[in-house]
């Protein structure tokens, strides 16, 4: 049997992509002049139903249903039978990616069609934006800071390497006990050198009173941390990048919280009763103990930061509430939040928050870290889908990090990465796919430049804890292969991110290394002009909400083409008939 069906032709499939609750579907399957049967299997959230589909032609079965009335991920493969009988099954090809589909004699992978609230919105200021992420500590400081805690150091020289590892150091954690003295009046003193280079969203790693310097072990979410500033200091920030047209987004660790915390008060810190000090403490429901005080649950197994119950109610009311965390800092000026390890939190937990952030401001971000498809997640044994209108308004793109970095290094061809995007694009509703926080470089990764000198040999590479040296020819390779990947992300839909000092030149193996200090004094200047360059073609806005379609020429060269026709960008918004095409090769 000869068949054929592609998910991404209208022809085969209408509409293609994402369809909004109700919505009429058809799904057409060719080549089957000899078939006497054909059967659609159509799964909503897992469970079947058997369709018989009816001929459309002389080669051709198909089937006309209805998007369900509430949001789902919806999957479906095809059964057909020859005149004598036999029968094959045809589905998604074998990666899953869509588009056209391979014969299978057991089942095949099933192809995916995104049902969404067709209320879905998302704040314009993602897809319209540029954002920029900044580790705190590391940034700026504005002046030399003091502390009497005795279990840190700080470093007075700016161009120090982070420290690693100590003997004391339990579990698996970094030291991360030294301090450069970041603030956030020093972001505040830069934020005309951010919006020269077209930053309009700031993205900042935890900000909240903590032990470490990475500040996701959270001490209080009520005060930030003294190290940084004040409650003041932040306001003022929101303040100054508003009048500048820019937004400040906060990380929200709602997972976890540190050991050393007015929750849990390991160390007898704080002045309030933590879970670990007596059962009769408020906060002692806030956590799972295997055996009081010391066996608890913990993220990922490092006890220096104990799990939250988000079960519990007092926990989501603290976090959730009318006068919550949440809502709290979203009074004091921040745009929303990007949430820590989104895929641990419960799915209802995650609903309560974002109607708590649009209520406080109806156009607060919320979004999440999700390494994978957000659209098919699995997690603890469940699939999740994080793009359907209830939860995120859309996550960091790891999935595009990693295919553009295999692309350019040459560890694939054009075409597997045209098949990531056009999947991602089939895969998401519009407001999401058009919202993504498309980055290359983050916290938890090594310096994008570092990992294209060739440097560092992969993500999990921490190199010898020295600054990194290469030849003049490796960092010529490098520089041109950051371009090259930066051109890409800046002309696909979603929000370019750029990691604090990558657009620099700043360089450095694995965490601790990759939160370096931004490399003032020592720019790569024709860098960064190369770099505000790219993001000044975000100002079209063809390359904002313009159609998207790719295509590949050859193993090493793809093509991104963006047009807006019919007087109307892809949300439907009057706009100027205009196209963009960038054709980038791999260096």
């Amino acid at each position: 049997m000869n068949l054929y069906h592609d998910s991404r032709s209208p022809e085969c499939r209408a509409p293609v992509g994402a369809a909004p609750c109700g919505y009429p579907i058809r799904l057409r399957l060719f080549g089957t002049e000899n078939i006497g049967r054909a059967q659609l299997i159509w799964m909503v959230n897992g469970k079947r139903e058997y369709m018989d589909m009816s001929p459309a032609g002389d080669d051709c079965f198909e089937a006309r249903l209805h998007a369900p009335d509430a949001p789902a991920i919806c999957q479906y493969f095809f059964y057909v039978e020859n005149r004598s009988g036999a029968g094959e099954y045809y589905g998604n090809a074998w990666d899953g990616l869509g588009g056209v589909g391979t014969a299978s004699g057991p089942e095949p992978v099933p192809y995916q069609v995104t049902v969404y609230d067709p209320a879905y919105r998302t704040p314009e200021y993602l897809r319209n934006g540029v954002m920029y992420q900044i580790f705190p500590d590391r940034f700026y400081r504005s002046r030399m800071p003091r502390s009497e805690r005795k279990d840190l150091l700080l470093h007075e020289r700016w161009e120090d390497t982070p420290l690693r590892r100590v003997e004391s150091v339990p579990d698996k954690d970094n030291y991360a006990l030294d301090f450069f003295g970041g603030d956030l009046k020093g972001i505040e003193e830069k934020l005309d050198t951010l919006r020269e280079l077209g930053v309009t969203v700031l993205y900042l790693n935890p900000i909240f009173r903590a032990r470490s310097n990475h500040r996701y072990d959270t001490g209080d979410y009520e005060q930030i941390d003294p190290l940084l500033g004040d409650e003041e200091a932040f306001s003022s920030l929101c303040r100054a990048a508003q009048q500048r047209g820019m937004r400040v987004m906060l990380d929200g660790v709602f997972s976890h919280t540190g050991a050393d915390s007015r929750y849990f008060n390991w160390y007898g810190h704080y002045g309030e009763t933590g879970a670990c000090q007596s059962k009769e403490s408020r906060y002692y429901p806030w956590y799972t103990f295997r055996q009081w005080p010391d066996d608890y649950a913990c993220w990922w197994g490092i006890t220096t930061v104990p799990e939250l119950n988000k079960r519990n109610e007092d926990v989501r009311e603290y976090f959730l509430g009318e006068d919550g965390i949440v809502r709290r800092w979203i009074r004091q000026g921040a745009a929303g939040w990007r949430l820590d390890v989104a895929d641990e939190l419960p799915m209802d937990y995650l609903r309560r928050l974002r109607k708590s952030a649009k209520a406080e401001r109806e156009d607060a971000v919320v979004l999440g870290e999700v390494w994978e498809d957000a659209s098919h997640k699995v997690a603890y044994g469940k699939m999740r889908s994080y793009c359907l209108g209830d939860t995120l308004d859309s996550v960091m793109n790891y999935p595009l990090r990693s295919a553009i970095i295999d692309f350019i290094m040459g560890r694939s061809d054009a075409e597997a990465l045209c098949r990531l995007i056009r999947s991602q694009q089939e895969n998401y509703p519009v407001p999401f796919y058009y919202s993504l926080m498309n980055l290359l470089g983050s916290h938890d990764r090594p310096r994008i430049l570092s990992l294209f000198c060739g440097a560092v040999s992969g993500d999990d590479d921490h190199g010898n804890g020295e600054a990194i040296q290469v030849s003049a020819e490796a960092l010529a390779l490098g520089r041109r292969r950051l371009l090259a990947a930066m051109e890409i992300v800046t002309a696909l839909p979603g929000i370019p991110c750029v990691y604090y000092g990558d657009e620099c030149g700043a360089q450095g193996a694995a965490d601790p290394y990759c939160r370096g200090t931004y490399p003032w004094g020592r720019e790569d200047k024709s860098l960064r002009e190369a770099y505000r360059d790219l993001l000044e073609l975000r100002r079209q806005p063809v390359v904002r909400t313009g159609r998207l379609t790719v295509r590949s020429e050859g193993p090493d060269v793809i093509v991104i083409r963006r047009e807006i026709s019919g007087g109307h960008d892809v949300f439907g918004d009057p706009a100027e008939n205009a196209t963009f095409e960038a054709r980038i090769t791999r260096p």
